[in-house]
């Protein structure tokens, strides 16, 4: 089976998925009232089950609610997520993502922050050399 991936989405599964990921389980209440201008409980409860049916959701019962967590864990969707982020917003540059954040929020960045990131970027070229022969 092919591996599912987030363009698979549309907006308001997406919409779905962010409100799951961040709360690491809802209930169809729970999502209805975290989406910005929710469409009817029927819709979500209908979008939920489309979620699970793709492969991207699982439910348990709890009482005579239905409990959804996300199959792939969040650290998994992170970096499909962050591509779709680069791509529609960025023209795929990370370069001019992290400068448009750092604008916006540098003050709000410790010296121990400033640091790992750094560290980051240093390891960064490192792997890209490779090792030395």
């Amino acid at each position: 089976m092919a591996k599912r991936t987030e363009q698979e989405l549309s907006r308001r599964e997406r919409q779905i998925m962010d409100v799951i990921y961040a709360k690491g389980q809802a209930s169809a209440l729970e999502v209805t009232e975290a989406l910005p201008d929710p469409p009817s409980k029927t819709a979500v409860r209908t979008l939920l089950g489309i979620l699970e049916e793709k492969g991207h959701l699982t439910h348990s019962q709890e009482g005579m609610t239905y409990v959804y967590r996300a199959k792939q864990a969040r650290e998994q969707a992170g970096p499909s997520a962050l591509r779709r982020v680069l791509d529609v917003f960025f023209s795929g540059s990370l370069e001019q993502a992290v400068a448009a954040h750092l604008g916006e929020s540098a003050e709000q960045l410790s010296d121990a922050d400033l640091k790992r990131l750094v560290g980051i970027i240093q390891q960064a070229r490192k792997d890209k050399k490779g090792p030395k022969s």
